[in-house]
């Protein structure tokens, strides 16, 4: 298709189209009435429809111009609205339809054809300025990689990013975009992941990191083994989702469908009734072209399309409308401790010997040992620790027993090995003279996480982990509050002296410590029965409950996880706290910007109604200022598209703080 045939077929052609005749058909009632020589006479091709509205008057070069003016602009109009009646949909196409047709009838000629004209106009500008509106989507979709570089039977090919295979090597060169998803298995490179993550500042990958398709090299060379491709990437995962959050009503959308299916229908019986009543056509059919609901119908939708665009462009996925305005009212956020307040990467920070018969070393061999088995993330930092002090086990144990809210029990070399807090020892008959609780409050005390070491039914010491908390914790609490949340809660397995050093640290409102998940849900319940709007941040495993029935279950860092994009109500991309409450202040404005949508639409629809019955409001103006409202109403939610947040932290004091342990509570 060449370019004068995709003008044809865009949204311009017809307006022009019918403009342009408009303009000729002025021109010649123009020639028309400045014809001044009597002794020429009126010609056929000047008699600009001069006597065109009065009975018996014969059709003019001009009138035969506006006519087809009208016809052009309203033939797509009249399509729509007969398509629609088919449907049994009573809608705008149709109002508009019948006052064009009508005012030809009555020989208006004029009036049909601004009505059409000034109609087609607003739909080819609303088109213009909604595809604005959806440039995220847009930005998202040109990131997409083309092509790729693959090492094939050891030469470097250039093929299609469709084409590369999972588990392919790719070769991610300075300047060039990641096409596939996949792991660093050499090299060291500068990644700009704004695409994904919303961050700005480029992440340095080396061996062993993960690359997502859609982001761009900024310095180094990467060889990245393909692990996923084409549809199963990340960006097309996150393509996916903005687009159908983009379509995904809002309730009060659907509210405002429903009031259309009905207004509609009572504008045109208003119109018939006016004009029965008056004996006036012309003030029937003015009534129908005012009453067009246009800028009503658009006032939501333009919104949360920009909304939720703005949302994407910055790293936040929100599943659709209906969350996006339930996220505007939120006024309580729980907060899973481990990995979203701290860090996630816990260490071994102490190991407390209570057995005189054993050394420190004997200790940690039997800690490691027991979490050999253990799938916890605790188990890392004690077998790394385990390992680089010439300690770590051989092999797995011979059992291992999780004990839900207490610890696990392993057999090592057939003995019973015990780890976790207090009440597991009490269920195993291991006799405690205070000194193994004393250790573990102390430790405690100091933000670290304690686990006490029984072997067969002799406490020997206790080991504990911590991990940091988040530089902008704080901040990110602090933000809430300013984003009108009034309460922020923490809801964390671990032991209460633990969760109280975290939550002095962050200003948290409220702290619920070793929770089991069936408390967590607990928890969240009695705050929605409190009257509170619940939004839940965890990791999806232990939270899982909890975040099922909060209102809006948050996934954070979900760039990595294909589970958390799809199920999310919003998908916090990056690893960034300040997210969160970004998420929650755009929503609040985005709700506010639909609302300002409806008291234009509504307030601009009560003036022409008005105007039309204290006279001076014609059927062309009131058309004119129909479509500007409809224009003002987009322009107002484009002002979404800005950025207006402020996600930078302020660098915080690093502390180390304790890490939430499955044995010891969640």
């Amino acid at each position: 298709m060449n370019r004068l045939q995709k003008w044809v077929h865009g949204n311009w052609f017809v307006p022009v189209a019918s403009g342009v005749l408009i303009i000729i058909s002025f021109a010649i009632r123009q020639l028309a009435d400045g014809a001044a020589d009597p002794t020429i006479g009126p010609q056929w091709w000047l008699d600009a429809g001069v006597h065109a509205t009065q009975p018996g008057a014969a059709f003019t070069l001009g009138d035969v111009l506006m006519i087809a003016a009208a016809v052009i602009a309203g033939y797509g109009i009249v399509v729509k609205a007969v398509r629609a009646l088919t449907v049994r949909v009573i809608g705008i196409d149709l109002l508009v339809s019948v006052a064009a047709i009508g005012a030809v009838i009555i020989g208006n000629f004029w009036e049909a054809a601004a009505v059409t004209f000034l109609f087609s106009v607003g739909h080819a500008l609303e088109a213009a300025t909604l595809n604005r509106t959806r440039s995220a989507l847009a930005e998202l979709v040109a990131v997409a990689p083309d092509s790729a570089i693959v090492v094939r039977d050891g030469q470097q090919r250039e093929v299609p990013a469709a084409q590369v295979g999972m588990g392919e090597i790719v070769l991610v060169k300075n300047g060039a975009k990641v096409p596939v998803d996949g792991q660093v298995v050499s090299g060291t490179g500068a990644i700009d992941e704004a695409s994904i993550t919303g961050e700005s500042i480029p992440m340095e990958k080396s061996e062993g990191a993960q690359v997502f398709a859609g982001t761009v090299s900024r310095g180094g060379f990467l060889q990245v083994l393909a692990t996923g491709i084409g549809a199963d990437t990340t960006l097309a995962r996150i393509i996916h989702r903005v687009e159908e959050a983009q379509d995904a009503k809002a309730r009060t959308q659907a509210f405002i469908d429903r009031f259309s299916g009905w207004y509609t229908p009572a504008v045109m019986v208003l119109a018939l009734a006016a004009g029965l009543v008056s004996g006036d056509a012309v003030l029937a059919l003015t009534l129908l072209v005012i009453g067009c609901p246009g800028a009503l119908v658009i006032s939501i939708p333009v919104a949360i399309v920009a909304g939720i665009g703005r949302a994407a462009r910055n790293g936040i996925l929100i599943k659709g409308g209906e969350f996006l305005e339930t996220s505007a009212k939120i006024s309580a956020v729980a907060l899973d401790k481990t990995g979203t307040l701290t860090e996630g990467r816990p260490e071994l920070t102490d190991v407390v010997v209570l057995d005189s018969a054993l050394e420190r070393s004997e200790v940690l061999r039997w800690a490691a040992a027991a979490e050999a088995g253990s799938e916890h993330p605790l188990a890392r930092p004690i077998l790394e620790t385990a390992q680089a002090d010439g300690v770590g086990p051989q092999g797995v144990p011979d059992t291992v027993t999780p004990v839900p809210g207490k610890g696990i029990v392993s057999v090592v070399d057939g003995r019973r090995v015990l780890i976790g807090n207090p009440p597991l020892l009490a269920e195993y008959g291991v006799v405690d003279d205070g000194s193994a609780v004393r250790a573990a409050e102390a430790l405690s005390a100091e933000g670290k996480t304690p686990m006490i070491v029984a072997v067969d039914d002799r406490v020997t010491g206790v080991v504990a982990v911590a991990d940091r908390l988040r530089r902008d914790a704080p901040e990110m609490v602090a933000h809430l509050h300013r984003a009108g949340v009034k309460k922020v809660v923490m809801l964390t397995g671990d032991n209460r002296l633990v969760a109280e050093a975290i939550g002095t640290a962050t200003g948290i409102d409220e702290i619920h410590a070793s929770l089991l998940p069936e408390d967590k849900l607990d928890a969240v319940v009695r705050l929605q029965q409190e009257g509170h709007i619940i939004a839940m941040v965890g990791d999806g495993v232990n939270d899982a409950p909890a975040l099922a029935t909060a209102d809006i279950g948050v996934a954070m860092g979900a760039a990595g996880s294909a589970v958390a994009v799809e199920t999310a109500d919003i998908a916090l991309m990056g690893d960034d706290l300040l997210k969160l409450p970004e998420a929650i202040g755009l929503a609040k404005r985005t709700v506010a910007v639909m609302w300002q949508n409806i008291a234009i639409a509504l307030i601009t629809v009560v003036l022409l109604v008005a105007g039309v019955f204290a006279g001076g409001v014609t059927m062309s103006l009131g058309m004119l200022v129909h479509e500007a409202s409809v224009l003002v109403v987009i322009a107002n939610a484009m002002r979404l598209l800005h950025n207006t947040s402020s996600s930078t932290a302020a660098p915080q004091s690093e502390r180390i703080m304790g890490r939430e342990v499955q044995e010891v509570g969640a």
